[in-house]
Formats: structure tokens, C-alpha cells, sequence
């Protein structure tokens, strides 16, 4: 947890927020509640909502919090342990005290939410709450305001206002995201160094994800080690480890501040990549550096999705995949079929920070349109960039089968691309590229103490001192 000034900041300001758009009433905030994986007492890992996370930071199940718009008055709603809840748990601290360590004022029993809920209800007053992600808040929420369904109730000028204080990281949210990089940096090191032909990946995933558990909460998203990188997100890892192929392994920790990391980088499992392998590889490589270059306060990030097309193009254009002008090519679409996915999402809180949100609210600006083009349309966030965005730059290059297939037979790719060429890439996989980039007032940083060896000879060579 961050002191309690940072928390009863954040409630002053979202109430203020929302008195200048006009809004009044009650703003309702539902914790999460542990989840039974197979039976009551066997549940799966415990994981707090991370806006919940954000204005009260108190990280425990069945809790609840109603902040007044108009009198600015805070109650948090929780249950005192009993002495079954001791015998199992040992002695807790009390409601009263956890209130206390975040700022608010008033507490009562958790099923007593009910009473503003109903006196707002009967009075006519607002009551404003965030989309829930999760199945038992979205069925407590149903109980509490008497509807079949919350979805048209979700309050749209709450949800900008959260979007619009989660999205700027403030100075001790970066020093906890550059701490989760860090962690993230030693994980992926571990992953690089125990590549080894003749072994499971299983084998590498449990020693790097032994980092994740012993120094941080976990991983903040399953783990994707693939040596089929041409599926985006492969999660299964039951291969051997062959010698020629290019690993992909994308993975990241979350800190036990609940703050993630996100990286990328993609290996040759043989220690050097092969000639064919290597001009792929230095075209993603570009496509990053270049997509870093151009990230600074005014540009937008699909300005910056658009320009890594091109440079894309351009690369494999060289190559004889594709052929044609580069700015029709972009404008065609060309690139999706090589990057089906966008160039970055937000990060924070959650690796796809607010996401359960709203995609659209969280990642474009109100007067941008989502694309709907292979690539593009995937694009998570497009938003114009200020300083205190946390953001990821992921291209790559992907050569699916399936969807070359496709793109031929339906005529997608137009005269742009080489089928004929593009045939003997079928076996060849992806290859992907991500850093975790905080947008600063003069440009950006790349976050965590120190970048993981990702130029094609830095990599030969951090694979060389680990065998």
C-alpha cells in the first residue's frame, strides 16, 4: 500500500472530477470476493479489482465503499472477523483500522451498503459505478439496485474520470512500475539463460516464473514461451526445445504493489540465428526502435502503429515478400497480414490497464475512430501521448499459414503481395519485440533498470555466455 495521502487524494479528486461534470448522487465501488476454483474453501488466487486498488488500496475481499458526490462524505463497508474466521486466519486488524490507514471517515458492516443504495434509490439520487469484470460484483450489483441487468446503468462519466487519473501515472506509481520491470528484467534473464536443446519448455517456464512468485505477486498474465511464435498467444508449453527454431517468450510480473511488466524478446534456440531468421529479426528490431523514436507528448500512438507499418513494408519489400508503393501498401492493409495485432497497449495496474473498462473509452481519444482493418483495428491504444503514459511497443512478424491462405484465395493482399515467396516462410514462426515505455515531457523511457539485450548480436551473445 502507498500512504493514505495518496489514497484520500485520489477520492478528493474524482469527486472533484465529477462535481465538474456536473454529476451528483452516490459513486458505489464493489471489492472482489474470493472465487471457488473447484469448492468453497478452494478458491483461486486472490486478486483485488485494480480500480478498488486504486482509490482504497486495500487489498482483501468482501469489501465495499460509497463516496457521496455532494457532502464529500466516505463510508467503507467490511466485517469485523469472527473467532472461526481466528481460528483459521489468526488475528486481523480491524475495520476500523484499515479505514483509518487509507483516509475514510465512516465504516460499517458490508451488507449495510444497502442502506444509501436503497435511501438513493427511493430519493431519486444518482448512483454512479464502474462496469465490473468480475461475476460476483456484477451479481452484487444487480441485488443492490433491484435490476436484471447493470450494463446500461454503468456510469459513462465515472468511467472517464477514472480513465483520466489511472491513465496518467503520478511519480510513485512509475517507481512501482520501474520496480515490477526490474523484476520482469530478472524472470526474462533466467528464461533466456535456460534455453537448452533437448529440454521441455515447461522446464524453462517454472524456473522463470519462479522469480515472479519468489520476489512479487506472480506473473501479471499467463505466460506465453512458444516456439511457435506464429500463434500469438501460445500458451501451451509441452514442445522440446528443437535446434533452428526462434522462441517467443512473452511474459511479465506483477509486483506485489499489484503494478505489471510486459516484455518480449524472441531467441534463436540453436545460440545464432540463421541468415533467413536474422533478416526478420532486424526488421522487427527496427520497427521497434523506430516506434521508441517517435514516442513523445503530441503524437498520437497511431501515428506511431502507422509508421512501424511502413517501416515493416519497407523491410520485407527489400526482402521480395511484398512489392508496390509503401503508402499504398500501409493504406491497403498489407502490413496485418504480417502484424495482426497493434503496436502497444496502456499498462499499469493491469497488464491491459483498464481494459474491463472499456477498450475504446481507455485507448482512443473522443475524436478518434477504431479502424476496422486486420492490424490496425487491433490497435489498443491510439490515443494522442502525454507525459505519464505507460505504454508497450510490441511489433512483430508473424507468417501464418492460415492467414496467407486466405489472404490468397479471397485476393486480400491485392497485387502487393509474393505468394510464391512467402510459401517457403511456412515453417518459419514469429518473431516479437516488446519493451514497457513511459512517455516523459521531452519524449520517453524505457522502463526498468536496464534494457534486455534485444539487437541481433547482443542476443547471440547473451545466449553464448549462458551456455
Amino acid at each position: 500500500m502507498f500512504p493514505k495521502e495518496v489514497y484520500l487524494r485520489r477520492r478528493q479528486v474524482l469527486l472533484q472530477k465529477m462535481r465538474e461534470a456536473g454529476e451528483s448522487g452516490l459513486i458505489l465501488f464493489i471489492g472482489n470476493a474470493e472465487a471457488p476454483a473447484q469448492y468453497k474453501d478452494n478458491c483461486y488466487k486472490w486478486r483485488q479489482d485494480s480500480s478498488w486498488l486504486y482509490f482504497f488500496g486495500l487489498d482483501e475481499p468482501l469489501m465495499a465503499a460509497v463516496l457521496d458526490i455532494d457532502s464529500g462524505a466516505e463510508t467503507l463497508f467490511a466485517d469485523d472477523v469472527e473467532i472461526d474466521d481466528i481460528i483459521w486466519m489468526g488475528p486481523q486488524p480491524s475495520v476500523r483500522s484499515k479505514a483509518d490507514a487509507v483516509g475514510i471517515a465512516y465504516t460499517a458492516p458490508y451488507a449495510a451498503v444497502e442502506n444509501p443504495v436503497e435511501l438513493a434509490k427511493k430519493s431519486g439520487r444518482p448512483i454512479h459505478y464502474l462496469a465490473p469484470s468480475r461475476y460476483y460484483n456484477t451479481l452484487r450489483l444487480m441485488q443492490l439496485l433491484g435490476c436484471a441487468s447493470i450494463d446500461k446503468g454503468v456510469s459513462l462519466p465515472l468511467t472517464q474520470a477514472v480513465i483520466s487519473m489511472r491513465l496518467i501515472k503520478e511519480d510513485i506509481e512509475i517507481a512501482a512500475l520501474d520496480a515490477a520491470c526490474a523484476l520482469g528484467y530478472e524472470m526474462h534473464s533466467v528464461a533466456r539463460d535456460s534455453i537448452a536443446l533437448g529440454i521441455v519448455e515447461q522446464e524453462i517456464v517454472g524456473r522463470m516464473e519462479s522469480v515472479a512468485l519468489a520476489k512479487g505477486w506472480g506473473v501479471s498474465f499467463p505466460t506465453i514461451l512458444t516456439q511457435h511464435g506464429e500463434t500469438l498467444h501460445n500458451h501451451g508449453h509441452a514442445a522440446v526445445v528443437e535446434p533452428g527454431k526462434l522462441m517467443v517468450i512473452d511474459a511479465g510480473v506483477e509486483s506485489n504493489e499489484h503494478y505489471a511488466s510486459d516484455f518480449t524478446r524472441t531467441y534463436p534456440t540453436s545460440g545464432k540465428f540463421t541468415q533467413k531468421q536474422r533478416e526478420i529479426y532486424e526488421i522487427v528490431y527496427e520497427c521497434n526502435e523506430l516506434a521508441f523514436s517517435l514516442t513523445k507528448p503530441g503524437v498520437t500512438y497511431r501515428e506511431v502503429h502507422l509508421a512501424t507499418a511502413r517501416k515493416m513494408l519497407e523491410g520485407l519489400s527489400a526482402l521480395g515478400l511484398v512489392h508496390g508503393d509503401l503508402d499504398e501498401m500501409v493504406a491497403f492493409g498489407i502490413a496485418g497480414l504480417f502484424q495482426p495485432h497493434g503496436l502497444g497497449h496502456n499498462m499499469g495496474l493491469d497488464v491491459h490497464d483498464m481494459e474491463d473498462l472499456g477498450e475504446n473509452l481507455v485507448g482512443y481519444d473522443p475524436d478518434q475512430q477504431r479502424a476496422r482493418q486486420l492490424g490496425l483495428g487491433s490497435l489498443r491504444m491510439a490515443r494522442r501521448l502525454r507525459p505519464g503514459h505507460v505504454i508497450t511497443d510490441e511489433p512483430g512478424i508473424y507468417f501464418i499459414p492460415a492467414l496467407i491462405e486466405k489472404f490468397k484465395k479471397e485476393g486480400l493482399g491485392g497485387s502487393f503481395v509474393n505468394y510464391a515467396a512467402l510459401e517457403s516462410y511456412y515453417d518459419f514462426g514469429g518473431i516479437r519485440l516488446e519493451d514497457d515505455v513511459l512517455v516523459t515531457p521531452t519524449g520517453a523511457r524505457r522502463l526498468g533498470p536496464h534494457r534486455l539485450p534485444i539487437a541481433p548480436d547482443d542476443v547471440e551473445a547473451a545466449l553464448a555466455a549462458a551456455r
